[in-house]
């Protein structure tokens, strides 16, 4: 698919696909969502180069892809009071 065709296909300028494609484009999750739904794709698939599909998953990761997922559908604003709780639940638990 070209970069126009899955811009076209996702709503976004096919010039932005391509600054996503070089890396020189931040995209938000909401973006990132419409552009592995337009590929056919899970979203977990678009970061698929970082690990071996061929392996199962380990505990910590698969708490990450829950944590993924559970954000992946929330505001900026509700996205960030996450992190600043994890943030405070660390500073008070971390073990000194």
């Amino acid at each position: 698919m070209s970069q126009e065709e899955l811009g076209e296909r996702a709503g976004f300028h096919f010039s932005y696909v391509g600054g996503l494609e070089r890396g020189e484009r931040n995209v938000s999750l909401e973006n990132l969502a419409k552009v592995a739904e337009t590929l056919g794709v899970d979203i977990g698939e678009l970061f698929g180069y970082v690990r071996d599909y061929d392996k199962p998953l380990t505990e910590k990761e698969k708490a990450l892809q829950e944590a993924f997922f559970l954000l992946l559908n929330r505001d900026e604003k509700e996205i960030q009071m996450a992190i600043n709780v994890l943030t405070e639940v660390f500073k008070t638990y971390a073990p000194k």
